[in-house]
């Protein structure tokens, strides 16, 4: 196969989530010498802005968009390494994780999913993370956004807390906040005084790309 056609068989099969032939073409873009972010800027990410648009249409749905995630995420753990020593550049750094109280993790692992397809740096804290972890986590890996994740209405209030934890801890002025989860509404993210919101994972990338380039759009301002 020529590079080209590796190109669009790795953007076909990522579209159908065919995870072994993703996993099969990425390893012979490789050994045919391709580069790595060809294949991801070219080919693996193009296919996962698509998916996302065809669940906004309404012609794909979660399993569809899970299924795809995956078949990606497979290349992508054979290409992040090679693209580490490149240098290649992330869109931003994403924190993330289900708040205290609560379990549910398929939304956030969808999200995380759609990020890293989108080329953010993620770093997952799981689930039933206390605020005190949030505030670590964001001194350790000083992340553009972190993200709360909720699936119950019973912890939905954890959104605040962790955000008065950030603001006693003097990180909040330092990070994006975006929320998000089955219950969680813009007018609740605005009630507790979130950045962002997103209704799901497609809108939770373009959101978080959105408020990245707002902040460092003001950066230079203020200096």
């Amino acid at each position: 196969m020529t590079d080209d056609e590796i190109l669009q068989q790795l953007y076909d099969d990522t579209l159908v989530g065919n995870a072994p032939s993703v996993l099969a073409l990425t390893n012979q873009g490789l050994e045919q010498g391709m580069d790595p972010e060809r294949m991801l800027y070219e080919a693996l990410i193009p296919s996962l802005e698509e998916v996302g648009a065809r669940f906004e249409r309404g012609d794909f749905f979660v399993p569809e968009m899970l299924i795809a995630g995956r078949a990606m995420a497979g290349a992508l753990e054979v290409l992040r390494p090679l693209l580490a020593q490149t240098g290649a550049e992330t869109v931003g750094k994403f924190l993330m994780g289900t708040v205290k109280g609560d379990v549910h993790d398929i939304g956030k692992n969808l999200v995380n999913i759609m990020l890293e397809g989108a080329g953010f740096e993620v770093i997952d804290l799981g689930v039933q993370v206390a605020p005190e972890k949030f505030v670590a986590a964001i001194q350790e890996h000083e992340p553009d956004v972190v993200g709360f994740s909720a699936f119950l209405t019973t912890t939905m209030p954890m959104f605040k807390a962790n955000i008065n934890a950030l603001q006693k801890a003097g990180l909040r002025e330092k990070v994006i906040v975006m929320v998000g989860g089955a219950p969680v509404t813009q007018e609740y993210a605005d009630a507790v005084g979130a950045d962002g919101y997103a209704a799901d994972a497609s809108a939770a990338v373009k959101r978080a790309k959105e408020l990245i380039q707002q902040r460092r759009a003001m950066v230079p301002a203020a200096t």
